[in-house]
């Protein structure tokens, strides 16, 4: 198939981050380009000056992409930007000479009809499809290497007393550390994209359920998340990202506008 005869889609995203209710400063960074098919959230470590630093020099590398001539091409160029931001942190750390600093990444990129998922750490990207949830990205984290092998459980994972230490991050070795997975879009994917400031307080059944709420749109359901995970104890930053996807040609998924029960709390 060539390039022309690809299927094309459109975009709709929303996104949001908040402090929480613990944390000073808000290390986490967010980039929506929809227009330019690319979508990141960083979640820096480190503390002020250092963390806020590594996810927004995260988010400044990517968003530096060019105009890619193939899905190729735009593999190596996400490796160069992510090794630019890696080095600059990990100099960055070098010279506040306080220890390791560094930013998680997940990144989703859409080049045509493909998608692209990076990431580094315990952030996330979900998608759902066909009214079925699922988690693209696995973490990068002691917990999830200790599942791997089977020395604990699922249940003793949730109340691991390491179980928010990472094992990868961008700008903690002299070469980044990144994951990556792609596949095929269809039509009316929705991706979210989030650091583990949501994830502490929602699991995958209850993420689905919002996700799947037909009474509200994007951002109502973006609202929901951010708001709920600050309400339900708030310890670390929250960001989430939602991206709708559309086959070109396809006519547009229609949302009841009444207010629901829980929009109204908001």
């Amino acid at each position: 198939m060539s390039a022309s005869d690809a299927t094309t889609f459109d975009f709709e995203s929303t996104s949001g981050s908040d402090v929480g209710r613990v944390r000073k400063v808000n290390e986490d960074s967010i980039l929506e380009a929809t227009q330019n098919g690319l979508w990141v959230v960083a979640d820096g470590m480190g503390g002020h000056a250092a963390g806020d630093f590594a996810s927004q020099t995260v988010v400044a590398a990517m968003g530096g992409l060019g105009v890619s001539a193939s899905c190729q091409e735009l593999r190596h160029q996400v490796i160069d930007c992510l090794s630019l931001a890696n080095q600059q942190i990990h100099c960055h750390g070098e010279v506040l000479g306080r220890g390791s600093i560094g930013s998680t990444v997940v990144a989703l990129l859409a080049f045509e009809d493909r998608f692209l998922c990076y990431w580094s750490g315990d952030s996330r990207i979900y998608l759902l499809r066909n009214e079925a949830l699922r988690q693209v990205t696995r973490d990068h984290t002691e917990v999830q290497a200790l599942l791997d092998t089977g020395t604990i459980t699922p249940a003793q994972a949730v109340t691991w007393p390491r179980r928010n230490v990472i094992t990868r991050a961008i700008g903690v070795t002299l070469d980044p550390e990144v994951e990556m997975t792609e596949g095929q879009l269809q039509d009316r994917d929705l991706f979210l994209l989030c650091s583990d400031g949501l994830t502490e307080y929602f699991d995958i059944e209850e993420l689905s359920q919002v996700l799947t709420m037909r009474e509200w749109d994007l951002a109502a359901k973006c609202r929901f998340l951010i708001s709920q995970a600050v309400a339900r104890g708030g310890k670390d930053n929250v960001s989430v990202i939602l991206v709708y996807v559309r086959e070109n040609g396809r006519p547009e998924i229609e949302f009841d506008r009444h207010v629901s029960e829980f929009e109204s709390q908001l």
